[in-house]
């Protein structure tokens, strides 16, 4: 008995109380952090999503509201933008007032108005154009073919990549045809209508490589002409060393001294490479659309927010009326209890998006006030050689922000400026310190690299080593291997690759 009184007495005393401190978001918070990174191209689709999954969520667009907010001077400094807006569920303990409001006093309602034209918040028309694919269905239905060839010529259109080529095995169409169309044909069969099809405009279409994508568009033209002859010789056998720039190894291949070669090579550049993209409509896929706007007036930057960034939301009254119809009630049995419950958490849920919206508003607006402050000089001018260095933990600290903050607005975020449309995250570089000890952005370099390669004699391209010594001329101490890295990060190839006749 002992024993076991002391074993007890030994398991209590093992006993602790331990406290540990955890950061955990809160639904909100995630809900706000999910649609701060989200652009305003992709914002409208957000809150449509919203609207749908939520009937207590409305969009008063055609409702006027009093007073109309804009620019960054509006807010106020110091200005929490992280309160916890949870509230207790406990259906007991709700209050009815909270969400029997006037609709012209809304709380939860937003309007923002950015001095943008009315014309600015209306979709931009897309043009009805005809698609690659339907250009060249188009023109198989012209070719009279049999049953069976034109539904082989619809496979190998189908199977055709965006950018025009073929890579997909004729055994696997033929595969595909067997099992999906129970049409039976043979290799020869399909590389019959394939060459038909190679025939459709643009040229070179339904080519499988690059090499047969350049000939095919060669062969359109005058092949009794010596130049057209020489560009499909090298096409066809020489391919490798025109890529790769090789003109000397060309000349003695082809036998053409280095004016006709720059001829024939001019033709060949004049080919295109991805015949499906001329006519392939991309039109909304590379339409930008800027999160802000920055005008100068008169050495006075204004920075305003796309009005799209703003949409006008509010609680539905019908929503509200039922916690009305509820709170007068005589009588509340379980059933109207648990339908108020599902309705105050469609109002909960309503309440915490639209608050998450106008909280998006004001963080975009006080991280882009705090860049272009920063970058204040650049903005004015567009001279890339006044970026200041700067880094997402400058911002931050600024803006009394996390990092991780400034980082999603950074990343998805675009301006308009006078000097065109850009990427909020281009305009963070790191520092470079010169020979004087000043501290310079290294966009500054960059530019003065992209000076001199756009400066340079093309048929003797200035190598890596050249450009580095360049720079230590004008007193940035840089590595090679620095360098390099910033000519890849601004797409310019090689000093071999820049090489023209």
């Amino acid at each position: 008995m002992r024993i076991f009184e002391n074993l007890l007495l030994l398991s209590m005393l093992k006993q602790h109380l331990q406290q540990k401190l955890l950061q955990k978001l809160s639904p909100q918070q995630i809900q706000f952090i999910k649609l701060l990174q989200v652009p305003t191209v992709a914002l409208d689709t957000r809150i449509k999503e919203e609207l749908e999954d939520n009937p207590a969520l409305e969009d008063s667009s055609l409702i006027t509201l009093d007073e109309p907010k804009g620019e960054y001077d509006d807010l106020q400094d110091g200005e929490d933008f992280n309160n916890d807006t949870s509230e207790d569920n406990t259906l007991d303990e709700f209050n009815v007032d909270d969400y029997l409001q006037d609709d012209s006093t809304n709380d939860y309602s937003t309007s923002y108005n950015n001095g943008d034209d009315e014309e600015d918040k209306k979709e931009a028309p897309i043009a009805i154009e005809t698609t690659f694919f339907e250009s060249l269905q188009q023109q198989l239905d012209l070719i009279p073919l049999s049953d069976q060839d034109f539904v082989v010529g619809r496979q190998i259109i189908g199977s055709l990549d965006d950018d025009g080529y073929l890579r997909r095995p004729i055994t696997s169409m033929i595969d595909d045809l067997a099992f999906s169309q129970n049409v039976m044909v043979e290799e020869e069969d399909v590389l019959e209508i394939l060459k038909l099809i190679q025939s459709f405009d643009p040229a070179g279409i339904a080519a499988r490589d690059l090499q047969e994508c350049l000939s095919l568009q060669l062969r359109r033209k005058d092949i009794n002409n010596p130049l057209i002859k020489k560009a499909i010789e090298i096409v066809e056998f020489h391919l490798d060393e025109f890529t790769r720039k090789h003109y000397d190894k060309l000349e003695k291949a082809v036998g053409l001294n280095s004016e006709e070669l720059k001829e024939v090579v001019a033709e060949i550049l004049r080919l295109n490479p991805k015949p499906g993209d001329s006519n392939q409509v991309t039109t909304k896929q590379m339409q930008i659309i800027p999160d802000f706007h920055i005008s100068n007036n008169d050495g006075v930057l204004v920075l305003t927010l796309n009005a799209r960034n703003a949409p006008e939301l509010r609680v539905s009254r019908s929503y509200m009326d039922m916690f009305e119809h509820y709170d007068k009630a005589a009588q509340k049995d379980k059933k109207m209890k648990e339908a108020v419950q599902f309705v105050k958490q469609k109002l909960d849920s309503a309440k915490w998006f639209i608050d998450a919206i106008k909280q998006r508003q004001q963080t975009l607006l006080k991280t882009m006030n705090a860049i272009m402050r920063y970058q204040y000089d650049y903005f004015l001018t567009g001279d890339e050689r006044k970026l200041r260095p700067m880094i997402l933990k400058d911002i931050a600290d600024k803006i009394g922000m996390d990092i991780s903050t400034v980082s999603r607005v950074a990343n998805s975020k675009y301006v308009q400026t006078e000097f065109g449309t850009f990427l909020l995250k281009s305009f963070f570089s790191e520092a470079i310190q010169t020979e004087s000890g000043e501290e310079v952005s290294n966009k500054e370099v960059k530019k003065i690299l992209e000076d001199c390669i756009g400066k340079e004699d093309k048929r003797k391209p200035l190598a890596d080593e050249r450009l580095t010594e360049i720079l230590k001329e004008h007193g940035y101490n840089i590595a090679r291997r620095t360098v390099a890295k910033y000519r890849e990060q601004m797409n310019i190839p090689v000093a071999r690759l820049r090489k023209e006749l």
